[in-house]
């Protein structure tokens, strides 16, 4: 969380930013919030780049911060997206864009996802403009001016002029044969790029979603890393996280995948909604799980597993390992990746509160920034 310790109330107390959101959207959070007793403030933060995602601030006394998250952690933001729009459920591979390489890295591993699930592709991009209806009363922390709305005219034109490029480079990647002729759309939203993922995730429940990251290059704070993550986090559709420095274009190139598992009970329906995306290719799975030390429990349960698999999959072949976590729980996967020539990492997730996503994040948020093995992350429940 960021602290702001130069605010202070009239009780000389810290105050803390809880969310950067749109200003319609701060609004709605700090409704939320006094409805259940807690303070809020809003304040606008001068926008020295239009396009950078958020520009209002939700603050709150440090008091009240561990009753806030818990709130915070319920409210659902409605998507922009048009309602007829909404209205539409089919097979799609959801293709979130920000123009940059990684974005066609995506798009490459997408639009082959595609064609083996027999799906269309959504290309779906997510802006930002400091714009507000002029009708909205501004208090002094705002420094909003006239030529605002000149500012927002401009990023959109600038925004549709940057998917017409990448509609451009796909067209042409599609008659050259480098990608497949598959059917796809396009969309431009204006919001806050994780929400608006997760908000047409929930209501048009695609198929699968394929985002690029920077992956082992990424920085704490990447800005395309941490909208992964928290699409990840915020939504049950299937999530490919495809980084740059792979080589892997797509799933039929895959020879060997690992599994990871902790012996939950969600992992057997996120095994089979991942078997829905490999069936066709024959490759080798290995069934890990990362452990500090060695336990005969944990080899006689993944034994247990390797075996209700076969069943299931009788044409699959499995091994089942235990990755010793001496190094690290990061260092020690990638480890086993390099030694067995891993092409994806498959594990299920779980929503977990804030709390835990930000004293102890999950496997998964941590690989994002770690490895250039392409990730898939299931919600097993």
């Amino acid at each position: 969380m960021e602290k702001d310790h130069k605010e202070q109330d009239s009780h000389d107390e810290k105050m803390v930013t809880v969310a950067i959101h749109t200003y319609e959207k701060a609004h709605i959070l700090k409704s939320v919030l006094e409805s259940e007793g807690i303070t809020a403030v809003i304040h606008g933060i001068k926008m020295i780049q239009p396009v950078i995602p958020g520009n209002v601030r939700v603050r709150i006394n440090e008091s009240d911060l561990p009753r806030a998250l818990l709130i915070i952690e319920k409210v659902d933001f409605s998507s922009q997206l048009d309602s007829d729009e909404l209205k539409e459920t089919k097979k799609e591979v959801l293709i979130p864009v920000d123009f940059s390489d990684y974005s066609l890295t995506a798009c490459e591993f997408g639009f082959r996802l595609a064609q083996d699930l027999d799906c269309t592709v959504m290309l779906l991009h997510a802006f930002f403009t400091p714009f507000y209806p002029a009708s909205v009363p501004f208090g002094d922390s705002f420094t909003l001016q006239a030529t605002d709305k000149d500012i927002y005219k401009d990023v959109k034109a600038k925004t549709e002029k940057e998917m017409a490029n990448l509609v451009k480079k796909i067209e042409n990647e599609i008659t050259s044969g480098s990608l497949p002729n598959v059917p796809y759309k396009t969309a431009l939203v204006e919001g806050l790029p994780e929400e608006e993922i997760i908000s047409y995730s929930k209501k048009m429940k695609p198929t699968a979603i394929v985002m690029g990251t920077r992956g082992r290059n990424a920085k704490d704070l990447d800005l395309i890393g941490s909208v992964t993550a928290e699409v990840m986090e915020g939504c049950r559709t299937p999530i490919f996280a495809i980084p740059e420095g792979t080589t892997l274009r797509g799933l039929s190139e895959m020879k060997n995948l690992v599994f990871l598992t902790n012996f939950q009970e969600r992992e057997f329906k996120a095994f089979d909604i991942m078997m829905k995306f490999l069936k066709p290719y024959p490759l080798k799975i290995y069934l890990a799980h990362i452990a500090k030390k060695e336990d005969v429990w944990n080899e006689i349960k993944l034994s247990g597993i390797q075996k209700r698999f076969s069943e299931l999959y009788p044409q699959l072949q499995t091994e089942y390992k235990l990755i010793d976590q001496n190094d690290g729980m990061e260092e020690s996967l990638e480890k086993f990746v390099e030694q067995n020539k891993i092409d994806l990492i498959s594990l299920s997730s779980s929503r977990r509160n804030i709390f835990a996503r930000m004293f102890n994040p999950g496997i998964a948020r941590r690989m994002l920034f770690h490895s250039d093995t392409p990730l898939l992350v299931i919600k097993g429940m």
